[in-house]
């Protein structure tokens, strides 16, 4: 039976590195579950596997998509639960448009034990809570459209269409609103209606990384400081001149403050002081995320000897035969 190991936690508490390492005692493979990672060309500042550490262990669900295109929360999930059970579809992922990636997948072998290891919690949530998400890609044209007439609009539409949805929407949260009125012009059925969780049947077992605020924010520093000294200048000037300023892979972290500093608004010091800032204040949002599933057995990321302890907790998972 397969049975799912997931490490999570707010960036920067070392879950890539423990993963190799749980990864290469197990014999198995990790599957990215970080939503910058799926991107090609996006490498040093979305922290991704070097190409020693992909040959030391396969790593799935990285390099599979084009800075140019977009990664749907349901894409994801098709490709995660094809890797995790085999079967029809594998490989690591789609290469081309999205039109045809359905043809490209391989038929693989469910691997042993994988790792489900990441940052991003509604990738990780889409799959050990097994959530129904309506298959509609972003409609830009509509969406220009709907945006156009406003949010309180808008939200009066959604209101009328799908009340169901719209009670559990913020008035003012217009990306969730959008998404709602969107999947009912598609589908001509209510978002609600279409939403829902169908959890996995095979075991898993979720272990979180975490530490205090100073030492975190210790750790956010120094990769920071690492990924300036690997390149990331170098490699966001680059990707501005091949896709644009515009692109919207740009404006996130890390990318957006370097962006600054080229375009000269800001000192290079700036840009990684707002680099840090900027982390933080994500990593603080990604620790209240997770810390609201009871699922998850929490670990210190700075603790000595973590690596023995998750060990003994995953070698008693696998043993067992519930």
């Amino acid at each position: 039976m397969t049975k799912l190991i997931v490490i999570c936690g707010a960036t920067a508490t070392g879950k890539s590195g423990l993963a190799l390492a749980l990864a290469m005692r197990l014999d198995t493979v990790i599957l990215s579950a970080d939503s910058r990672q799926v991107y090609r060309e996006f490498n040093i500042g979305t922290a991704k596997p070097t190409v020693d550490e992909q040959k030391l262990v396969p790593h799935y669900l990285i390099d599979i998509c084009d800075p140019t295109e977009t990664m749907t929360v349901a894409d994801y999930q098709v490709q995660a639960q094809a890797l995790i059970l085999g079967g029809e579809k594998g490989d690591r992922g789609y290469k081309g448009d999205k039109a045809d990636k359905e043809a490209i997948f391989l038929p693989i072998t469910p691997p042993p034990h994988p790792l489900l290891v990441g940052g991003t919690g509604l990738y990780i949530r889409s799959i050990t809570q097994g959530m129904k998400i309506p298959r509609v890609a972003p409609q830009q044209e509509l969406r220009s459209q709907l945006a156009s007439l406003g949010q309180m609009q808008l939200y009066a539409m959604l209101q009328q269409v799908d009340p169901v949805a719209a009670a559990k929407i913020h008035p003012n949260d217009s990306v969730r609103t959008l998404r709602g009125l969107e999947v009912f012009y598609v589908t001509g059925r209510p978002i609600s209606e279409q939403q829902g969780e169908n959890p996995p049947s095979y075991p898993i077992l979720q272990i979180g990384l975490d530490c205090d605020a100073a030492h975190l924010g210790d750790r956010i520093a120094r990769r920071t400081e690492k990924m300036i000294a690997d390149g990331l200048v170098a490699e966001v000037e680059y990707l501005c001149q091949k896709y644009g300023v515009d692109l919207p892979l740009l404006n996130t972290l890390g990318y957006q403050e370097i962006k600054q500093y080229l375009a000269g608004d800001i000192s290079l010091d700036k840009a990684k002081e707002l680099t840090i800032l900027h982390t933080r204040q994500f990593a603080k949002r990604q620790r209240t995320w997770f810390r609201a599933s009871p699922q998850i057995e929490w670990f210190d990321a700075e603790c000595p000897d973590l690596l023995e302890k998750v060990w003994q907790r995953v070698e008693s998972f696998i043993s067992t035969s519930e």
